[in-house]
């Protein structure tokens, strides 16, 4: 435990913040598995959907610094990808 005021407080924000970002991170892997197994499960209509609000809860984790932006794209354009070649018609 810091000795230091400024020290201190900085603990305090940081609990606070680290308990925002879990619960942020938490419900962007929730969204991500969703969608994956709604995928794997055929339901492309309700995958679709998923992936949407998969995608939504990312961008927002870029926007407020919990992820970085090279991430979230990374992690949204591999979710995408998996849609699409699921919903391909195989030739």
């Amino acid at each position: 435990m810091p000795n230091i005021a400024s020290s201190i407080r900085q603990v305090r924000t940081d609990k606070r913040r680290t308990l925002r970002n879990k619960n942020i991170r938490s419900r962007v892997k929730t969204d991500i598995t969703k969608a994956d197994k709604l995928i794997t499960a055929g339901k492309f209509e309700e995958a679709k959907q998923a992936v949407t609000l998969a995608v939504r809860e990312l961008d927002k984790a870029a926007v407020k610094g919990i992820l970085h932006q090279n991430n979230a794209s990374r992690r949204k354009s591999r979710l995408v990808a998996r849609l699409n070649k699921a919903t391909k018609p195989s030739a």
